[in-house]
């Protein structure tokens, strides 16, 4: 059972009496109605979504794996709903496939840590996997089962972005033939590690945006010559410390910005929470970062709503419903 969260939450959430990971987009859709919830639903185009955001000096965070805190796993649906009751923040998630090539979320090459499964988190058939439950990172059991990357499609449209981190045995034709069949391609950031990686994706989702590691603006120019535009890339810049004028060529240029306060023990997020100096999120967007990625998407939004600087309701595609 859950550690932090009642057990009648963790059954409406859950969807109880139909714990299928099938039956996880219903179950959590209809627990969240009549109650208020943000939205992150731009119409048309990403590029001008960012740049409204941008215009109003707004920055949005994307939340790690999907957001865990203690009672709630990454990678899961649940978890994903929870928090955007409570702030507007892109999804970064994780997309594995099964050894029957079913897309279901999951980080790890192994099972152990986020699940009550053993072994690879390929070597099992979807059948198999749908019945284990997520852990928390405290490895509490939960009452959530790996959703598949259909129904977390699914369940984001109209409610939030996804940004899709690839896992090895997940081929990105599969994952790009999943998002067409939604029509899901304006709603999509899609992580590429490598310039290869970026043009191949462009190739495939032409009109879906693309994050890829920029630390220059030369590296910029090899990234557009490789065959993505500078309004389809949104530039990651690190993890270590902001860069000003890094940020001021990319903005030039039309790449939407992102900055990542994630990560371990050194990481940014831990030294504001050990310090409380929360207001350093603001800072960071203030230097020109459109997107903070981050482990406290909750901590790092109301730094950016105290100090002005989070999406207002109404504002852009970015509601409170």
């Amino acid at each position: 059972m859950l550690k932090w969260i009642t057990a009648a939450s963790a059954c409406v959430l859950a969807a109880c009496g139909n714990p299928a990971s099938e039956s996880v987009t219903e179950g959590v859709q209809s627990s969240s109605q009549g109650a208020a919830s943000w939205a992150i639903a731009p119409e048309g185009d990403l590029n001008e979504f960012f740049e409204c955001l941008e215009s109003e000096g707004a920055a949005l965070v994307s939340a790690h794996r999907g957001g865990a805190y203690p009672g709630f796993p990454e990678n899961a649906i649940e978890t994903m709903a929870a928090i955007m009751a409570d702030v507007p923040a892109i999804m970064e998630i994780d997309v594995a496939a099964s050894a029957d090539g079913v897309l279901y979320l999951m980080h790890d090459d192994t099972l152990e840590r986020t699940t009550t499964g053993i072994g690879e988190a390929d070597a099992l058939a979807w059948a198999e996997i749908k019945k284990l439950r997520l852990e928390d990172n405290e490895g509490g059991e939960t009452d959530f089962a790996p959703p598949r990357f259909a129904d977390v499609l699914r369940w984001a449209n109209g409610r939030t972005l996804l940004q899709v981190d690839f896992k090895p045995s997940a081929s990105y034709e599969d994952v790009a033939d999943e998002i067409n069949r939604q029509n899901a391609e304006d709603s999509v950031i899609l992580i590429a590690y490598s310039m290869a990686s970026a043009a191949k994706l462009r190739r495939l989702l032409p009109d879906a945006m693309i994050s890829l590691s920029v630390n220059s603006q030369s590296e910029l120019n090899r990234a557009v010559a490789a065959g993505v535009p500078a309004d389809r890339l949104m530039g990651f810049t690190g993890v270590e410390a902001p860069r000003p004028r890094l940020f001021s060529t990319l903005n030039s240029r039309d790449v939407e910005v992102i900055f990542g306060t994630l990560g371990g023990r050194d990481s940014i997020d831990n030294e504001i929470a050990r310090s409380g100096e929360e207001e350093r999120y603001a800072e960071i967007a203030a230097a020109g970062v459109d997107i903070i990625a981050t482990d406290r998407p909750k901590e790092a939004h109301a730094a950016l709503a105290e100090a002005g600087r989070a999406p207002e309701n109404g504002v852009c595609g970015v509601s409170r419903r």
